[in-house]
């Protein structure tokens, strides 16, 4: 039996790395929402609500819960980036809740008690363009590894 060449095994159709790359994407923001200095105002950092004002980068407003999230994200997007449809259900379904907390985030007062993430105008848009983009790329990107000519 004719063992398969090392290069069609490690790849991946592009809509399955795309799910990858942004899932170590999440990853690395929610560590990073971790580390002081890369996070402002760290030391008022709370676990949820609109009084937490670390900001990631200076601008986006965080919460442990927050950085909580973008850790599962992050392990999802590893997770379900294995196989084409699951890449997809991440992507697609990722961008969709993005798409409902950017309308939330535009819906409620930032200073009231339903601001529980926390969201600031920021991240607001921030979940705009991750829904933008998760979504395209996972009805956009192609679904099968490219064949050599």
């Amino acid at each position: 039996m004719a063992t398969p060449d090392r290069s069609t095994r490690t790849r991946r159709a592009p809509v399955s790395l795309a799910a990858l790359l942004v899932g170590v994407v999440f990853l690395i923001i929610g560590v990073l929402g971790f580390v002081p200095g890369i996070t402002t105002d760290f030391e008022d950092i709370e676990f949820a609500g609109h009084h937490s004002e670390a900001m990631l980068f200076g601008v986006f407003q965080v919460s442990i819960l927050h950085n909580l999230v973008h850790l599962a994200f992050g392990v999802a997007g590893l997770i379900m980036a294995r196989t084409v449809p699951l890449s997809r259900l991440y992507l697609i379904g990722g961008g969709l809740i993005y798409a409902v907390l950017w309308i939330y985030g535009m819906l409620i007062d930032h200073d009231s008690a339903a601001n529980f993430v926390p969201l600031n105008t920021a991240v607001d848009w921030l979940h705009f363009g991750l829904a933008v983009g998760m979504i395209s790329l996972g009805v956009f990107m192609p679904r099968r590894i490219p064949q050599p000519y």
